[in-house]
């Protein structure tokens, strides 16, 4: 592979607003792909998957490169030299790459390596918190496959189309795929693409979810014509997904925090032909009350540390801390307590998580269902979704009944 001048240092530009300036990765990569409209897809992939690639193995290179946050751009450019080094890609004579000891990078990496922490690349305390939480073994099976990259997994919107007509049209515009077995609705693509301009996007024939994620709407057990209340909806992928399953019968309340993630959704809605659902703004205790006793299903997709899906969002493992998990687990009870109250006599909730941690899941049901606001319900089921075990990302799930 042979280096040019522009394509690195968009990837430094990339890095410094990453590392230095704290900006979420994906929001960066946006940004910076927008520099030169020239760029063809070759040069965006490189960009946007060194990039992240170099923020997932962050702290193995700040190791290996002896450079630490904040940094300068002359050791962003370390940076860059050590992940060409373990990929054999010859630096080029730059001035910005002169002296890279490739012997000692390739020498620091094989002794690192045998560390956990430093191979898979995780700050100390999230390391012990994993150990304490799944054990040694469970932990570093896990944030081996945490690390593997991403696959595209498309989810088919069976309000306009059957995953096997979705297959043939994406074929035709050039994007191979195939099915996932035991995921109903699934694609997986078979190289990386932008889907987002083809015709089958625009058409709302399909939208970008993990098949892990997938599995949520239906674990709900939902049937059409019923009153679905998804009460942290955020930009509606799950939304999207009980409509469809709902055949776009009765009704269905999406509800969050922030208006702005309603609105994305309101226009995701359109574009598939999701009429069944509206959008409610949670501003005050009022939004729930009045839902009190009335849902058939209510989906609490809560937020969390998403530990189970640091592969799509390896920036995650720089930006949480371990005073947001304590906080995070505040919020999350709180949710089971306030939100359940939505549902009716004989209605069924899911509670849902995109982590691995116990404490975030099952442990969390367990004290609801122990506390006076959960004596009502009964846990039916539960399912922990690892990505050692299923190739995609981490979730917990668990079906609970009111009497």
């Amino acid at each position: 592979m042979r280096l040019h001048r522009n394509l690195v240092f968009a990837v430094i530009d990339a890095l410094n607003m990453i590392f230095n300036e704290g900006e979420y990765a994906d929001k960066v990569i946006e940004k910076v792909l927008k520099h030169d409209k020239r760029w063809g897809s070759r040069d965006r992939g490189f960009i946007a998957e060194t990039t992240y690639d170099i923020v997932r193995w962050r702290r193995l290179y700040d190791e290996i490169a002896e450079v630490h946050a904040p940094y300068s751009r002359q050791n962003l450019f370390r940076l860059f030299a050590v992940w060409a080094i373990l990929r054999g890609i010859k630096l080029p004579d730059w001035k910005q790459l002169e002296n890279t000891p490739e012997r000692r990078i390739k020498g620091r990496f094989d002794e690192l390596s045998k560390i956990r922490k430093y191979r898979e690349s995780i700050p100390d305390w999230m390391d012990e918190l994993g150990v304490k939480a799944l054990g040694e073994k469970r932990w570093t099976k896990e944030m081996e496959a945490l690390n593997q990259q991403a696959d595209v997994v498309l989810r088919t919107n069976t309000l306009k189309t059957t995953k096997e007509a979705l297959k043939a049209t994406l074929a035709d515009e050039g994007v191979e795929s195939h099915a996932l077995k035991g995921y109903a609705a699934a694609l997986k693509l078979l190289e990386r693409k932008n889907v987002f301009n083809t015709q089958a996007f625009k058409d709302g024939l399909f939208e970008v979810q993990d098949a892990s994620s997938q599995v949520v709407a239906p674990f709900l057990e939902v049937e059409p014509g019923q009153r679905v209340v998804d009460a942290c909806a955020g930009a509606g992928g799950k939304t999207l997904h009980l409509a469809a399953l709902m055949k776009n019968k009765g009704q269905l309340i999406a509800m969050d925090v922030y208006d702005n993630k309603l609105r994305v959704l309101k226009k995701r809605a359109r574009r598939n032909g999701a009429h069944n659902i509206e959008t409610r703004l949670i501003d005050s205790t009022k939004a729930i009350k009045k839902l009190h006793n009335s849902a058939d299903r209510l989906l609490l997709d809560a937020p969390c540390t998403g530990l189970g899906v640091l592969r799509r969002n390896p920036d995650a493992k720089w930006k949480l801390e371990p005073e947001f998990l304590e906080r995070i687990k505040g919020v999350q009870q709180d949710i089971l307590q306030q939100y359940s109250k939505m549902v009716k006599s004989g209605g069924k909730m899911v509670y849902a998580t995109c982590s691995i941690l116990p404490e975030e899941n099952n442990e969390q049901v367990k004290s609801f269902l122990a506390s006076g606001a959960g004596q009502d319900f009964r846990l039916i089921k539960e399912q922990h979704i690892y990505p050692s075990e299923s190739g995609f990302d981490g979730f917990y799930m668990a079906l609970m009944e009111k009497a």
